[in-house]
């Protein structure tokens, strides 16, 4: 029997819901989930919820952690851990995975395992690899706990840049020029590889942009103006990923746009726009998460071109069969179309974020984009559906 059939006992039908936030993880994008995660503990309920903070370190360790968002803020230009917000270094949590119970357990070396109670719901603000890409969501379908967001498949096609290419591709969605080199190829054939790469800049033209295939806040991305620099932008993508990719400039304006699932179905907010940033050489993670790079909202657009991109937003999102919430990245090139650059499933989340302020400017609050993301995930079952 299925966890969202079982009959609730009366404690049950009594307490407030239970609300794992997990947060941090073992990608690079550890820190700034760690920043997301403290802006949405400052932001649940807690007259309607209970909240139980959970952190992921860096090599993996489910740690349980205070629930204190002030010390999960970026201080003196350094992004926080998840360790040291830890209460023990051994301790761990563990969540079962039979569907039949939605039991959580801190156990310590030594220690008899203490049960924390049952979580009703989980709040996933890991981005990246172990967290964004399906992982966690596949072991939260195996216990049978609902959880915000995307499902595994949708996850992981958001995850990895080829495939969401593809999928895009496949329902007739403009996708820019781009290349792929996996890891096989590039140990086996690196220059073969490389020569793939020289052609695809022959006949797109220079700069390039080179990419790790599944990672996100802009981590491991170099525009490369010249053969020059190829080589080590390749190597630094490949520090984050053994699978890369290679695109085109796409020359025009950087446009954002938010989904948000609805009872009636997905919605798109005003879109947003990525300025020139000056100090950087383009919107990378120091441009958004440490200089605070800001976007405009909403987009100075035409009311065709809001309609537009807001159509191609939801289009996007049914795609890949997301749920819950999408960020949608494009262009505005210069001959007026749009262009679809990626997806993000779990998007920065912190109140000045792009995905929350153009809700916000849409008409819907943090706070409430936060419980509308809860509950929309406690009355979706697990499973196929």
């Amino acid at each position: 029997m299925s966890s969202e059939n079982l009959p609730q006992s009366p404690e049950q039908q009594l307490r407030k819901p239970r609300v794992a936030v997990v947060f941090g993880g073992r990608s690079s994008e550890h820190g700034i989930s760690v920043v997301t995660a403290g802006a949405v503990l400052n932001a649940i309920d807690r007259t309607k919820y209970d909240v139980l903070p959970i952190g992921i370190t860096t090599d993996g360790r489910w740690a349980l952690t205070a629930d204190e968002p002030e010390r999960m803020a970026i201080t003196d230009r350094k992004m926080p851990d998840v360790a040291q917000l830890a209460e023990s270094s051994e301790g761990g949590v563990v969540l079962s995975v039979d569907p039949g119970s939605r039991e959580v357990v801190y156990s310590e070396p030594g220690s008899v395992p203490k049960a924390l109670g049952e979580v009703d719901v989980v709040f996933p603000v890991l981005h990246g690899p172990y967290g964004e890409d399906g992982t966690l969501q596949g072991l939260l379908e195996l216990s049978g706990v609902p959880y915000v967001g995307a499902g595994v498949l949708a996850s992981a096609v958001g995850q990895d840049k080829e495939y969401m290419k593809r999928v895009f591709t496949s329902f007739g969605l403009p996708v820019g020029p781009y290349v792929v080199i996996r890891p096989r190829e590039w140990d086996t054939d690196p220059s073969g590889a490389r020569k793939r790469i020289v052609d695809f800049a022959g006949e797109h033209g220079w700069p390039l942009f080179i990419k790790p295939a599944r990672a996100g806040s802009s981590i491991g991305i170099t525009k490369v103006d010249d053969l020059s620099g190829l080589d080590e932008a390749i190597e630094e993508a490949r520090r984050h990923d053994p699978k890369f990719l290679v695109e085109s400039l796409l020359r025009g304006r950087e446009i954002e746009c938010g989904v948000l699932e609805f009872e009636d179905g997905p919605r798109a907010s005003v879109p947003a726009e990525i300025p020139p940033v000056t100090a950087h050489d383009f919107y990378d993670f120091e441009a958004k998460y440490i200089d605070s790079a800001s976007g405009i909202v909403p987009a100075p657009l035409t009311e065709e071109q809001t309609a537009e991109v807001q159509r191609l937003a939801v289009e996007a999102f049914e795609a890949a069969s997301c749920e819950g919430l999408v960020r949608a990245d494009f262009f505005l090139t210069e001959d007026g179309s749009f262009v679809i650059n990626e997806i993000n499933t779990l998007p920065g989340f912190t109140p000045i974020s792009m995905y929350p302020r153009m809700w916000q400017e849409s008409g819907v609050s943090y706070q409430e984009l936060v419980d509308r993301l809860i509950q929309a995930a406690l009355t979706r079952p697990t499973g196929l559906r």
